[in-house]
């Protein structure tokens, strides 16, 4: 049996329960080292074997898989926050479907909520944005021209962009060709609850200059959007008069 385990943001105590049990009762372990805290490996037993992905092929992590098939051992493929969101994962499914190997996913805490908790921002704001867009610049790996970051600027939702912090100059004349004001908040969030974490707050506008006088390039997620800000209306949930399944609305 495979478990595709999500590690969380980075902090090791933001596992979940489950990932963390089935670290500690596996066999072997594959885990994305260039990205998952090390740390993490606290959980896993004496004995367990150990492998760090980031120096591997497609084919070979599942060549480690169906050796430990063979020894009916059980291996946890250990990814960074959420597996589902650029974890690669797809094709890992689709191998071990061919060879008829069980598997089942663990979801993570995404790094992209790890950012919200630190910066202390919720994303969806009433008569500011109720959606949340998460992307990425074109780079090496391309990306639909449907979903250019151009075009998704002109929502004007909070945007969240994995993987762009190399692209910062593109980037941020992309994010005001699409719409959005020089002046529109923004952030910058180095590896999220980790240790090590921090935050660095800007503008549209100068993005690209707070990304490179503080040299980040790796395990960076840029946020844009006006829930940053400090203009919102108030929840109609909680307000007085306003009733609900549980509550009568007062006068």
């Amino acid at each position: 049996m495979v478990h595709f385990v999500g590690a969380g943001s980075g902090a090791v105590d933001l596992i979940t329960v489950r990932g963390a049990r089935l670290l500690g009762e596996a066999d072997v372990v594959i885990y994305a080292g260039s990205l998952v805290n090390p740390e993490l490996l606290s959980y896993t037993r004496e004995g367990c074997e150990i492998y760090d992905s980031a120096k591997m092929t497609l084919e070979q992590v599942i060549g480690v898989i169906k050796e430990a098939e063979k020894d009916n051992k059980m291996t946890v493929r250990l990814h960074t926050g959420d597996s589902s969101i650029y974890g690669a994962v797809r094709e890992q499914f689709d191998e071990l479907q061919k060879l008829g190997i069980a598997y089942d996913v663990c979801p993570g805490v995404s790094s992209f909520c790890g950012a919200a908790a630190s910066l202390k921002t919720e994303y969806t704001l009433p008569d500011v944005s109720q959606s949340v867009i998460i992307t990425r610049a074109a780079g090496r790996t391309p990306v639909p021209e449907r979903e250019s970051i151009r075009s998704l600027a002109a929502h004007q939702s909070t945007m969240v962009l994995f993987l762009s912090t190399s692209l910062t100059k593109q980037l941020q004349d992309e994010l005001m060709a699409g719409g959005y004001q020089e002046d529109t908040p923004a952030a910058v969030v180095y590896k999220a609850t980790w240790p090590e974490e921090k935050i660095f707050r800007c503008t549209v506008g100068t993005l690209h200059k707070t990304v490179t006088e503080n040299a980040l390039t790796k395990t960076s997620l840029i946020i844009v959007g006006n829930c940053m800000g400090d203009k919102y209306l108030r929840s109609m949930l909680y307000h007085p008069g306003f009733s609900t399944e549980f509550r009568e609305a007062s006068e």
